[in-house]
């Protein structure tokens, strides 16, 4: 460390013109002080001996750049010139030297570098003689360092005497910087620094900045001394209470809740109600009835993820490829989810809220077509929690909103409890099967989700079990529903409707070959051993195995040709090399269905229909029995109101071209007509299934069979017309699982096929109709039809 006593220094010698430079490293000699220093290394060595040996002055320099070889730019500006007072060779090698600083100086031009630097130099003396404002400055620094001297336990009394007796503001100015704990970068400085006013000003400020840390520690010193003498009081306080027998596991349970409350940075209104309640907790006996209920109340309280949120990414490439990792296809609702991201970045880029209120997204489809692992995928793209919320058969309105505490067993509602396992106020949180809701004796759950999912009210929902206001706006809600016209208005109107329609089989082969079969490879214990699928077994698992718009039964069918060959390699038996069509006879047993079977053989009065299912799409068949009667129409099959009135509109369509059509008027008086949909169990409505009714109307009575390949939805007029209708994509998908070669759809409904898959389009002749003349052409029903007239 440099001596702090510059006075007891000889008369300083002549500097040479040139010396020879060493660097030095974090450390900078002062002109006036003494620097013990150790020097190695060939070429270092060399320079001191050749110095000590001559003039004994040597040029010390700072190296600010490290480096093997020397080079001029490693080294500072300014540097030192420096008496070797004393010399001492080192056991090792070394050589220990003790440098006392003479004069700064500056380097002019380099002489050499080999096999040690050498340089010419010009030193820089401070002037004898100063000014009155410079003399003044000297004094202040002075009165400054003595202070820091006093204040700070690692500066001795001896510093500042030996400051006092300084005989120069120069050198009081290099013995501050040399003993007051400065960087290298603010020493460096100081020795940069050869006008004395401008040294004594910029170590006045060097001064200030230190008092200013000293103050800042004792303050914090201080307030540590304070928290410990609490500590050691609270110590003593129940070492006391112990002696007198008055401390036990209630004090501390109330102690501990204090401490979770002072950490958990409540808000205002709840960090009143935590208070009041403990307040509370505090004056009850741990055996009242009450106190189980305070508790367990504070713990949800405290536990509520009040201001804890995840950070957002916001990487579209990212979320892309996280979408894509997860799902197949879908690239509508993806593009949606994509949209949502780019929003929120542009967003954050402009410096708005960080927090914009988002859209409250509803993915409507039948079962297995991925709309709760959507969800998931979602949460997964942006770096949130996700939370699942099951809303199936919910009845009572307080699963929502929460009991109150007055009730026994009283909890928060599902939304809060969610949040609460996320530990994150800003999760994904998807509420499953919205469209299952229930009224009951309890309340309309569906109401309650109106104030959830409003942003205009949900950044102050109230739980009724905490009855503290809950900031639910960065919540990103998801919903999934197989259906929307069973979602009440009020709630679908606070949604963006996102479909998801059924697959067709090459998707399902895409998928079954990305996710299902390493997914159940997996969950078998066969993910490196057992046989693969081929594309012919499980095109045969589709078609023949499963019929369903998603893939939840066609992966439980791989589930279960995986569990038999897990079972054969359990018994140490041969696998196969791959599993083929004709294998799964002996793995699964018959087929369950089969294209033909579904359809059979034509028959006179059978229609084949497509109906609309919150299952997906589905085939149906309409069969028209003429009977001996007295002109009665007989509907059976559960049919609905709307049906009903289709059936009728057929019939009076029939009968007004009976003339055209070859039919006997009194066949309408004397024979009874008995309209049947199959299966009789299942309850069907809607106006879609006009023209199949009409067309085996008419089959029946001109008695000639209609090619059940043929398939057909719309709704007929009384005078023919056909009108659209809805659900075109997951109807023309049904028909291609069941076989179907032909579909009429109604003209209006041609832009509807925009959103059908190009394979399913090239599978099926779609043909547009606008009129049921057209239709009876093309089932080959017509005899002498005339355009009807308008």
């Amino acid at each position: 460390m440099n001596d702090p006593n510059p006075m007891q220094r000889p008369a300083m010698p002549e500097i040479p013109d040139v010396l020879p430079v060493l660097p030095i490293n974090n450390a900078i000699l002062f002109p006036g002080m003494f620097l013990p220093l150790v020097v190695s290394g060939e070429a270092w060595i060399r320079l001191v001996d050749e110095a000590a040996l001559s003039t004994k002055i040597i040029g010390v320099f700072c190296r600010i750049q490290s480096g093997t070889e020397f080079e001029p730019e490693m080294l500072a500006q300014t540097g030192t010139a420096a008496l070797i007072v004393r010399m001492m060779r080192l056991p090792q090698g070394g050589v220990q030297l003790l440098l006392q600083g003479q004069a700064r100086i500056k380097v002019q031009r380099w002489v050499t570098v080999k096999p040690y630097p050498q340089a010419h130099v010009t030193a820089a003396l401070d002037p004898v003689d100063v000014s009155m404002e410079t003399t003044g400055l000297a004094r202040a620094v002075l009165a400054g360092f003595q202070q820091i001297v006093e204040q700070s336990p690692n500066l001795s009394d001896e510093l500042a005497i030996a400051a006092a007796n300084a005989p120069h503001p120069g050198m009081l100015a290099d013995l501050i910087a040399a003993n007051l704990n400065l960087n290298l970068d603010d020493q460096q400085k100081v020795l940069d620094t050869f006008d004395v006013h401008e040294r004594l000003q910029l170590v006045l400020r060097l001064l200030e900045r230190e008092r200013e840390i000293l103050l800042i520690g004792r303050k914090a010193q201080e307030e540590v001394s304070k928290n410990q003498r609490e500590y050691v009081l609270r110590q003593q306080l129940e070492a006391i209470k112990r002696e007198l027998g008055e401390t036990d596991d209630h004090a501390a349970e109330i102690a501990e809740l204090r401490r979770r409350i002072e950490e958990a940075n409540l808000p205002t209104e709840a960090r009143q109600e935590a208070e009041r309640e403990l307040s509370r907790l505090e004056r009850m006996p741990p055996g009242a009835a009450e106190y189980t209920v305070a508790r367990t109340y504070l713990d949800w309280l405290l536990d509520l993820p009040w201001h804890t949120s995840t950070e957002d990414n916001l990487d579209i490439t990212q979320a892309r490829q996280v979408l894509d990792e997860d799902h197949y296809d879908l690239e509508r609702l993806k593009e949606r989810i994509i949209e949502y991201l780019a929003v929120r970045k542009l967003r954050r880029e402009e410096g708005a809220d960080n927090e914009a209120r988002g859209p409250i997204l509803c993915f409507v489809g039948p079962p297995g077509v991925g709309k709760t692992s959507l969800g998931a995928s979602i949460a997964r793209a942006l770096g949130r929690k996700f939370v699942r919320v099951a809303l199936g058969g919910v009845r009572d309105e307080a699963e929502i909103r929460g009991h109150r505490r007055t009730y026994i067993g009283a909890l928060p509602g599902r939304i809060i409890q969610g949040l609460s396992r996320a530990k994150s106020n800003n999760p994904v949180l998807l509420l499953d099967e919205v469209d299952k809701l229930s009224i009951g004796f309890q309340g309309d759950p569906a109401a309650a989700l109106l104030e959830v999912l409003d942003p205009e009210q949900n950044v102050a929902f109230v739980d009724r079990y905490l009855d503290v206001p809950f900031d639910l706006s960065k919540v990103l809600f998801v919903c999934t529903a197989n259906r929307a016209d069973t979602i009440p208005p009020a709630l679908l109107d606070r949604m963006e409707l996102l479909e998801l329609a059924g697959y067709t089989e090459q998707e399902k082969l895409e998928i079954a070959r990305r996710y299902l079969i390493p997914r159940q490879r997996r969950e078998q214990g066969m993910t490196t051993r057992g046989p693969d699928l081929t594309t012919a077994a499980l095109q045969r698992l589709i078609r023949e195995y499963t019929h369903e718009a998603g893939v939840r039964d066609l992966e439980r069918r791989i589930g279960a040709i995986y569990r038999k060959m897990a079972t054969r390699l359990a018994s140490e038996q041969t696998l196969p090399d791959q599993v083929d069509a004709a294998d799964l006879d002996d793995l699964l047993g018959p087929p369950r269905f089969r294209s033909e079977t579904i359809l059979g053989d034509n028959e006179v009065g059978v229609v084949t229909g497509l109906a609309w299912t919150p299952t997906g799409g589905d085939v149906l068949f309409v069969e028209v029995s003429v009977i001996p009667g007295n002109g009665q129409l007989i509907l059976t099959g559960q049919l609905g109101d709307v049906m009903k009135e289709s059936a009728r509109a057929a019939l009076t369509y029939a009968r007004s071209r009976a003339s055209a059509l070859g039919i006997e008027p009194e066949v309408f008086q004397k024979r009874d007509i008995h309209i049947h949909v199959p299966a009789g169990a299942v309850p069907k409505d809607g106006p879609s299934a006009g023209i199949t009714i009409a067309s085996a109307l008419i089959s029946a009575l001109t008695k000639r069979k209609v090619d059940k390949r043929i398939a057909m939805t719309g709704e007929v007029t009384l005078r023919g017309k056909i009108l659209p209708i809805g659900g075109v994509k997951e109807k023309l998908l049904a028909a291609q699982r069941a076989g179907v070669r032909k579909v009429l759809l109604p003209t209006e409904n041609e832009i509807d096929l925009r959103d059908v898959p190009a394979e399913t389009k090239e599978q099926l002749e779609i043909v547009l109709v606008k009129h049921m003349d057209e239709v009876l052409h093309e089932l080959g029903l017509e005899i002498a039809l005339q355009p009807v007239s308008e």
